[in-house]
């Protein structure tokens, strides 16, 4: 049973919960915490994403430049 199995039922139960704890006051700003955390991740990741692809072209290049002068000392 994995955190994809919560159903409405468990979100609601949840949300009921988190608002009896922190009160209706702290609820929008832990929401927003939240969603900033949730984007710097993000950002975060997608920039290593492309650092991996840059690394990709740099050693595709390097290779194919690699081809090209052994076909030239032939």
């Amino acid at each position: 049973m994995g955190i994809g199995n919560i159903g409405i039922p468990g979100l609601i139960l949840i949300l009921v919960v988190a608002l009896i704890i922190f009160g209706p006051s702290k609820l929008p700003e832990i929401g927003r915490a939240f969603g900033k955390s949730l984007k710097e991740f993000k950002n975060a990741t997608q920039g290593l994403t492309s650092d991996d692809e840059q690394k990709k072209d740099q050693k595709q290049t390097i290779t194919e430049s690699k081809t090209a002068e052994g076909e030239k000392k032939d």
